[in-house]
């Protein structure tokens, strides 16, 4: 990646050469909108753009550099938002044509304080329908393809982000992420994705229209190409709304590590129950003996003191409930009916999430109790480690699969050549996210035919910036974002 490239500069880095006058606000975004012209006709990665209104608002950023303003750290910077997200003026669809015309009057508060920070807004970027797919396509909008490979899916749900970012089509996305929507996308697309605490940043503006509910496990935050552009983000971000707001307030810690060699770092290859491909073990192995050569303490059998098959399962039945307010009461009719009508012994993905969707609310109090219980014993494994590296998913991209594949996760997957459910892409999503934790998806390496790689870097609860500081470091020492082929 080149400096002299502003298409794929990091987002500070563009403000910072914004704010020295080597490039305009309003060059800067015309050098994005070219990009969208000339890249997104393939990619279909954004679906919804205020091009006319993104130059307004340049000029104005224009105007007041030269009276000497800065609105604040994103002054000028092009960016766009995950379709879920409300923006004043813009459709907030989430994928379902049901919600087709829903424009709301107010902006997603995370996305508010990144305009406040100076952030140009100019587009929406694609989702699967209701964010409820590893893939990105919608009867809406059509199917976003990965830039490293257009026959491939750049992930789901923040499948438009990543795909845009990866092309230099925008210079900084916001995701959100409750089944690996952040993270995935980022390790599919070569990026840097942040997943923060539960709770961290609120989610305001970014829920299925008509509910106002916080989502159990379901958090919003960042995508970039840069350790220091997520680091960016999540500050201006974080923080509750204004109900919460006349109460407390989050001041996350910093680093307790300043180098690399001072890190006590765990690495998880893969779990029995939860196989990961070859290629993607190689590059998180090869990430975990370059850390070792820096100097730091690399234990490939630590382990947080708990049954992960366990948490698999009580990830599933606690997502699957967290959903299952969006079921019509015919749904849930036949849910329950499903559930009477299961063999005691079925522990298969689709008996799962019937069984979570009819679940009542003693059940649901006994499986949080057991997350909780899950929750302390992470928290005294970091009283002994740092960090724990592990998968962000079990392959690299898969190819993209028919656009209306019935139930998604029931779609074949294909690990070191043997096939799986896809839904055996959710364990590394729930290792982390049903404790609630913090978590970085930094680039890793690539697989022999090129697709990226990334590695999941896990953290204490509220350890957001620790996760963000390794991440650094990891970038400065070992690899960063590299642009796909051809853009």
């Amino acid at each position: 990646m080149s400096d002299a490239d502003p298409a794929f500069l990091p987002a500070t880095a563009l403000a910072r050469r914004i704010a020295g006058h080597r490039i305009g606000c309003r060059e800067a975004l015309e050098l994005h909108i070219a990009r969208c012209e000339e890249f997104n006709p393939v990619l279909n990665a954004v679906i919804a753009t205020d091009f006319e209104g993104a130059r307004r608002r340049a000029d104005e950023a224009d105007q007041a550099l030269a009276r000497g303003e800065r609105w604040g750290p994103l002054h000028g910077v092009p960016m766009t938002v995950k379709e879920s997200f409300d923006v004043a003026g813009y459709v907030t669809s989430w994928g379902a044509a049901e919600f087709k015309d829903y424009r709301p009057a107010r902006t997603a508060l995370c996305v508010e304080r990144l305009l406040a920070a100076g952030a140009i807004l100019f587009g929406k970027t694609n989702v699967p329908r209701f964010l409820g797919d590893l893939q990105t396509h919608n009867m809406l909008y059509g199917t976003t393809r990965n830039p490293w490979d257009p026959g491939r899916t750049p992930g789901g749900s923040s499948g438009g982000a990543a795909a845009a970012l990866a092309a230099g089509m925008t210079a900084l996305e916001v995701g959100s992420d409750i089944a690996a929507s952040i993270r995935l996308p980022a390790h599919y697309c070569g990026l840097y994705g942040h997943k923060p605490t539960y709770g961290v940043v609120s989610p305001r503006g970014q829920l299925v229209p008509g509910r106002v509910a916080l989502t159990d496990l379901a958090v919003v935050g960042p995508l970039a190409r840069s350790a220091a552009d997520l680091e960016c983000a999540l500050q201006l971000m974080a923080g509750p709304d204004d109900i919460d707001g006349l109460a407390w307030q989050v001041r996350l810690p910093g680093p307790h590590r300043a180098r690399l060699a001072d890190y006590r770092v765990a690495v998880m290859l893969e779990a029995a129950h939860a196989p990961v491909d070859g290629a993607v073990r190689q590059a998180i192995l090869d990430l975990a003996e370059a850390i070792r050569a820096e100097g730091a303490h690399v234990s490939f059998e630590a382990r947080p003191d708990f049954d992960t098959a366990e948490v698999d399962r009580l990830y599933q039945r606690l997502l699957g409930a967290a959903l299952s307010g969006r079921q019509t009461e015919h749904a849930y009719r036949e849910n329950l009916a499903a559930v009477a009508r299961q063999a005691p012994d079925d522990t298969s993905y689709p008996a799962q999430m019937q069984q979570a969707a009819a679940l009542s609310h003693r059940e649901w109090l006994i499986a949080n109790e057991r997350r909780h219980v899950l929750r302390m014993k992470w928290a005294e494994f970091f009283g002994d480690y740092d960090l724990l590296i592990c998968p962000a998913a079990a392959t690299a991209a898969p190819p993209l699969a028919a656009e209306d594949p019935g139930e998604p996760f029931l779609r074949p997957l294909e690990i070191d050549g043997r096939p799986y459910p896809l839904a055996a892409q959710f364990f590394w999503a729930g290792y982390s996210g049903l404790a609630f934790l913090p978590s970085t998806v930094v680039p890793a390496g690539t697989t022999p035919d090129g697709l990226p790689v990334g590695a999941q870097v896990v953290g204490r609860q509220y350890g957001d910036l620790e996760c963000l500081h390794f991440a650094g470091l990891l970038e400065q020492a070992y690899r960063g974002f590299v642009p796909p082929p051809g853009y």
